[in-house]
């Protein structure tokens, strides 16, 4: 314990910690309810920026490897697209971060 003259005060610094916002991945898993052309349209419709090229690659990916991350991006967004996607009945992995 440190003793301090009367009238003096501890002055505590503020520290400032930099957090980033939670990122998550969206992927897409193998299935065989879904036909190429369907997992195209919807990656397409809900992917902002999705190119009709890099969703066929996509989904050439999806039925060669078993998955594709289609997105990734702020938590909120991948909840959104993960969701979506579901909707239009994508089989789809739990969101993963990133």
């Amino acid at each position: 314990m440190t003793s301090s003259s009367p009238g003096s005060s501890a002055v505590l610094e503020r520290q400032e910690t930099t957090q980033r916002y939670p990122q998550a991945r969206v992927i897409v898993l193998d299935d065989d309810e879904n036909t190429f052309q369907h997992v195209v349209d919807c990656l397409r419709k809900i992917i902002p920026g999705m190119s009709e090229d890099n969703a066929w690659n996509l989904a050439n990916k999806i039925d060669g490897q078993g998955s594709a991350e289609v997105w990734c991006g702020p938590l909120e967004q991948a909840e959104l697209y993960h969701q979506q996607l579901q909707a239009e009945g994508l089989t789809m992995a739990p969101l993963e971060r990133c």
